[in-house]
């Protein structure tokens, strides 16, 4: 199954079994989603249940606050991260918070999905990454999708709480395959070890997982190392104690996400590293980020701007390197 497939098939589940579940975004409807993650939706569920706004993204959120508070489960999709800065106001000021300044009178069961990162050669306002914002709201629950079967499992989890989420997808993730299995009891807060290892624990999230994998042997074989690769998935809360066992264990720690660098989301995890096992470390934790440029059109520049396997391969192991790998 595809990734988006996936995404599909937890949708219609959940629309199948509760009426209240919704979805509202640009061409969601007729057209089956920009990323056809709606495809079919309209058709079997019509109009009032597949609803296509206008490119008004703080409409879209917006209506989705008054839907949560009157009783429905909106599913609001965004086009793309960029375009979700429209929607800022009414996901911080409001479905963050509405739930606590009510002291828990009003609840938001709604979900606000989107696709965000560098895809191919969208320029600087259609590839960028906003995990390090969302994540910083008390209130919301923010996950990143990379697995095929996670999103299944999380997006279906997600459209059933009765807290808002901001699910995060990437663009070059959508024709991934993997497969689901449906009698799995996935916790969607918990990181998954995608690759087990001794000797460097390698945290990332969303499609910067692929890369590191597609990375790990050239590390592995110029090091004489085993990685251990760990997918967060959710990005708020932390799974620390997965994070936690790992590092422990293997006593090395790198962060690898797509984002600029500078106020970068893994700065959150090299701070906990650094504050709770400062004295388990035998080597300074390494940060590969994005460059702190916008985002290239030209497709060279584009590649240069993020890490990507071999960038990633090659800064890992002059780091090894240096601290006696």
């Amino acid at each position: 199954m595809l990734y988006r497939e996936a995404l599909n098939l937890a949708i219609d589940e959940c629309m199948q079994k509760d009426d209240s579940i919704v979805i509202l975004g640009e061409d969601v409807g007729m057209y089956g989603g920009s990323y056809r993650v709606s495809e079919g939706l309209y058709a079997k569920y019509g109009a009032k249940r597949v609803i296509d706004t206008p490119i008004a993204e703080l409409s879209i959120v917006g209506n989705s606050v008054g839907m949560a508070i009157a009783g429905l489960r909106p599913i609001a999709e965004i086009m793309t991260a960029n375009f979700s800065l429209l929607a800022f106001d009414q996901i911080i000021n409001h479905m963050s918070k509405y739930r606590y300044m009510s002291a828990g009178k009003i609840t938001l069961p709604m979900v606000v999905r989107f696709p965000q990162g560098v895809s191919k050669q969208l320029a600087a306002q259609h590839s960028e990454s906003y995990e390090q914002m969302l994540s910083a709201v008390p209130g919301l629950f923010v996950f990143a999708a990379n697995d095929v079967n996670y999103a299944y499992h999380a997006l279906k989890q997600a459209i059933l709480m009765d807290d808002p989420v901001v699910f995060i997808e990437h663009e070059l993730l959508y024709n991934k395959k993997g497969e689901i299995d449906k009698n799995m009891k996935l916790d969607p807060f918990k990181a998954r070890i995608v690759k087990e290892g001794k000797d460097i624990t390698i945290i990332s999230y969303l499609k910067m997982v692929d890369d590191v994998m597609q990375s790990c042997p050239k590390i592995e074989n110029e090091l004489s190392v085993d990685c251990e690769v760990i997918d967060l998935c959710s990005l708020n809360p932390i799974d620390f104690d997965t994070l936690k066992k790992s590092i422990s264990k293997t006593k090395r720690v790198i962060v690898v996400e797509e984002d600029h660098k500078m106020g970068g989301y893994g700065a959150q995890i090299i701070s906990f590293v650094s504050e709770e096992l400062f004295f388990d470390l035998d080597a300074p934790p390494l940060r590969i980020a994005g460059a702190d440029v916008p985002i290239p059109y030209n497709r060279s520049l584009e590649l240069a701007s993020i890490p990507t396997p071999n960038t990633i391969a090659d800064k890992i192991i002059a780091w090894g390197r240096k601290n006696g790998l």
